[in-house]
């Protein structure tokens, strides 16, 4: 059995898509709490991301049976730790302060079993904006109001997102919140997908 700690559609649909049966469990984690802590301490925000993915998959496979997944996704720019924006305003001023510039995303994944760790990798990729004008994001705010607030960084690449960049370096599935290809060969050498 295949659980995933986290209540991401976009991380769902990468397992579904993939062929991957699985049930979802949310972990109760407060994430919030583990940020603070982690970036108060110095971390940086890749660890961040590992930290909060190892933290729901212990959660929820301390009280359910088989192979938990949690996951997790930090946007880092400038050195600094970017949470998901609260509203449309304060998602038009961080695609302002992207636009034109490049940034990093920190996808991780752990997997644990019976409350112990079992793997996990981190993968970073990079983005670079381009230099869009106000009108256009005015216009992509207001067809993509739903995509700008669940995604960290307000895009949702795999549909109109991906008009905000002009160069994207990394793995398409750690961008979206799931480094696909590594949790599948790890699920392969668990026996928990075919081979």
């Amino acid at each position: 059995m295949i659980t995933l700690a986290s209540a991401s559609a976009a991380r769902a649909a990468l397992l579904k898509a993939a062929g991957v049966g699985f049930q979802v469990v949310t972990s109760g984690v407060d994430e919030a709490a583990i940020k603070y802590r982690l970036v108060a301490e110095g971390a940086h925000p890749a660890a961040v991301a590992g930290t909060l993915a190892e933290s729901k998959a212990l959660a929820v496979s301390a009280g359910r049976p088989g192979l938990v997944i949690g996951a997790d996704q930090t946007l880092e720019f400038g050195g600094d730790l970017y949470d998901k924006a609260p509203n449309l305003q304060a998602a038009a001023e961080r695609l302002r302060t992207l636009r034109g510039r490049t940034h990093q995303l920190h996808s991780a994944v752990v997997t644990a079993r019976d409350g112990r760790r079992l793997w996990g990798e981190t993968v970073t990729a990079t983005l670079t904006m381009r230099d869009f004008s106000d009108a256009f994001l005015d216009a992509y705010l207001t067809r993509n109001a739903d995509a700008a607030l669940w995604s960290v960084g307000c895009y949702a690449l795999e549909a109109e997102g991906v008009q905000l960049f002009e160069r994207i370096e990394g793995d398409y599935f750690a961008i979206l919140g799931l480094p696909m290809t590594g949790l599948l060969a790890h699920l392969r050498a668990e026996r928990l997908v075919p081979r």
